[in-house]
């Protein structure tokens, strides 16, 4: 069996990637996908699997285009709207902060209560 980076085309395989910053070559699989080679910066690299491990680097990717491509198309759906309606006013942007001000703040409480909750039951 031959390996995965020797499957891929030529031109895909080869590719230089314009940046300076020096970069790794990760292939990304799961299970009822396709197998593609991407690259990223060693530091960023380094910095996902101190997150994930070495093992849970394919679906950490994975979710993260999974959330790119959602906030894509939220973009889009903004556009549309401003659109159709007008762009968002000073004052309605400024309602919006406070609205999710309150609600990172419910968040915050939220952990603490429940990180407290978890201290007091393992003492």
């Amino acid at each position: 069996m031959t390996p995965l980076a020797t499957q891929a085309p030529a031109e895909v395989r080869h590719r230089e990637h314009p940046s300076p910053t020096p970069h790794t070559a990760v292939m990304v699989t799961s299970v009822g996908t396709k197998t593609i080679m991407i690259t990223v910066p060693e530091e960023l690299l380094e910095e996902i699997r101190a997150e994930t491990g070495e093992q849970d680097i394919s679906s950490y990717i994975a979710e993260v285009l999974r959330r790119k491509l959602a906030r894509d198309r939220l973009g889009e759906l903004v556009a549309w709207l401003e659109e159709e309606y007008g762009p968002i006013t000073d004052e309605e942007r400024a309602d919006a902060r406070r609205e999710m001000e309150e609600i990172d703040a419910e968040h915050a409480r939220r952990r603490a209560k429940r990180d407290g909750d978890q201290a007091g039951t393992a003492s």
